[in-house]
């Protein structure tokens, strides 16, 4: 009897720069959904990252404020660019607000991000306001915005995103 292997052998690092944990919580569930799918994967912020030995594949995300990723997410794309370039690697940005979520556009720094680490993909996902967690400045823009609160990611479509990326992983390994 052959037993067919599920998963393969390579780690993927999945990283998000997050203000308020928003962002890391949606590296979360993409590490989870990879690791259903039988990947090794870990979780790190990206100011923690001194090295991408051993790294097979990128998660990268960052959440968007006033249309731009943050800098930690920016700064490791900086010291890793050339190894970004020799492995798969996903982006993704999370900070679209309110149903149905705005702004719809990219951030102004996807572009050069996708260039510069050659991206598989980018993905943008709705956010999370909690005002609990937010300084006196950043509650004051929020209410001169009118900015609605709430939570209006879409689990499942980040969960389906993150399958998709361990199939293709899956089934690069398996070619290859």
């Amino acid at each position: 009897m052959v037993v067919e292997k599920k998963g393969c052998d390579m780690k993927v690092l999945v990283t998000a720069a997050s203000k308020h944990g928003a962002s890391f919580e949606i590296a979360e569930r993409i590490r989870s959904e990879l690791e259903e799918g039988g990947i090794e994967a870990v979780v790190a912020d990206p100011g923690d990252i001194d090295s991408l030995d051993g790294v097979g594949a990128v998660v990268l995300g960052s959440a968007v404020y006033a249309g731009h990723w943050l800098s930690p997410a920016k700064d490791f794309v900086d010291r890793f660019d050339a190894a970004l370039t020799a492995i798969p690697v996903w982006i993704f940005s999370s900070g679209p607000i309110g149903d149905p979520p705005k702004p719809d556009e990219d951030p102004v720094d996807v572009v050069e991000i996708q260039r510069r680490t050659a991206a598989v993909e980018h993905r943008l996902f709705a956010g999370k306001i909690d005002k609990s967690k937010l300084g006196f400045a950043e509650r004051a823009i929020v209410a001169a915005l009118r900015a609605p609160v709430g939570d209006f990611r879409d689990w499942d479509e980040i969960t389906a995103w993150a399958g998709g990326i361990a199939t293709a992983l899956v089934a690069s390994d398996t070619a290859g």
